[in-house]
């Protein structure tokens, strides 16, 4: 394997195929958090949703696509579907059982689109200039989420930002472990009686359970119409196209195909479904996270899925206590971060001036909302092709 220090824009760099744990995979492995965190907390807190199926769902399916694409291969919240749980569920009357739904809805949908081929027939109209406008609009978006958690503690989070900026070359010391190691710190400093929780913690075991028993066809139908159908094109343009264009980009000697992904994000959501857990996707925006902290295989994923998976077996009810060791300013920095990297993979513009309109106005509405982005770059790639626009 390379050296971590590599520039990342160089793709031949990240090569290798076997599966490493050393203590780079190890920091890679926590350079989704800035993601995970804040959904899971507004699905435990605000929506009610249990904390044990949503880390057993997240634990498997993270070791499963560890060992399955052997890349850093990420699994996060589907952010449209969390976004709305988190603010409309009591408008909407949207409970835990209509999420349980969704995933399984979910699921079904990416299958088909697997099994028949339309995923990959639906990649293949899209243009690579709509492609990197997507990646880069993403990007950006989490560099803008980043600096508004920062700006929580603006302190805090520019000492976090800074010290990870400083070390994130460093193979001797990982900067994600001294980040959250400061982030622990800084909560305990700011709330003693949290010592005496943790101190209060004591493991026990939880069974899986079948989720689905008490589903009405309101939650069914509810799921599926403001659960899943606003997710499509969000997750088609960030979970299956650019996801599949950041893996083979950076590990071109592990390639995968929009149908895997497509077919792996179905099976995940099936799973999470049945146990309580809530959607599931492959967002881009999670590789360069782990890749910017140090992962480099599927060591990593596996890593983060097994620390998940011990949680969720054996320490689900006290996910609250643990979620409050990590302050808002220091996930911002780690979001920024992983902002920076994906945006920085996404900026080999094309030379024709046509092709970086739409990659520039694909990024201005990805930030906004990657689904309508989707569509309108798509729209205003064709359209400049057959010289409809005239720039």
């Amino acid at each position: 394997m390379s050296d971590p220090a590599v520039p990342l824009t160089e793709t031949s760099a990240l090569t290798g195929r076997s599966l490493r744990f050393n203590r780079m995979e190890w920091a890679g492995s926590l350079g989704d958090l800035g993601t995970l965190i804040p959904f899971l907390i507004a699905y435990t807190v605000v929506a009610k949703v249990p904390a044990f199926g949503i880390l057993l769902s997240f634990g498997v399916a993270l070791i499963a696509c560890g060992l399955y694409y052997r890349t850093p291969f990420p699994v996060q919240p589907m952010k449209a579907t969390g976004a709305v749980m988190a603010t409309q569920a009591s408008e909407l009357m949207l409970t835990a059982q209509t999420v349980y739904c969704a995933s399984m809805l979910t699921g079904v949908v990416w299958l088909l689109l697997a099994a028949t081929g339309l995923a990959k027939r639906i990649a293949a109209l899209v243009s690579r200039p709509v492609v990197l406008g997507i990646v880069l609009g993403l990007g950006i978006g989490f560099m803008l989420e980043g600096v508004r958690m920062i700006a929580e503690g603006w302190i805090i989070g520019v000492i976090a930002l800074f010290g990870a900026l400083l070390l994130l070359d460093n193979r001797h010391v990982p900067a994600m472990f001294l980040v959250l190691l400061f982030g622990v710190v800084i909560a305990l400093f700011q709330n003693p009686a949290l010592l005496e929780e943790l101190r209060a913690m004591r493991p026990g075991f939880a069974w899986p359970e079948w989720s689905l028993g008490d589903a009405t066809w309101r939650d069914w139908s509810a799921g599926l119409v403001f659960l899943v159908l606003p997710q499509l094109p969000l997750t088609l343009g960030n979970a299956v196209i650019a996801i599949t264009e950041e893996n083979n980009r950076l590990f071109p000697d592990r390639q995968v195909t929009e149908q895997r992904v497509s077919a792996s994000t179905g099976i995940m959501n099936m799973f999470s479904g049945m146990f309580g857990g809530v959607p599931m996707c492959h967002g881009a925006g999670g590789m360069a996270g782990h890749v910017r902290f140090g992962a480099r295989t599927g060591g990593a994923p596996v890593i983060f899925g097994a620390v998940l998976l011990v949680l969720a077996l054996f320490f689900s009810g006290s996910i609250d206590v643990l979620l409050r060791l990590f302050p808002v300013p220091v996930l911002g920095a780690i979001l920024f971060l992983t902002g920076a990297q994906l945006a920085l993979g996404s900026c080999d513009f094309s030379r024709d001036k046509g092709e970086r309109f739409v990659t520039l106005t694909t990024t201005a509405i990805a930030i906004w909302n990657v689904g309508i982005a989707f569509v309108f770059g798509l729209i205003a790639y064709h359209l400049v092709k057959r010289a409809w626009i005239r720039l």
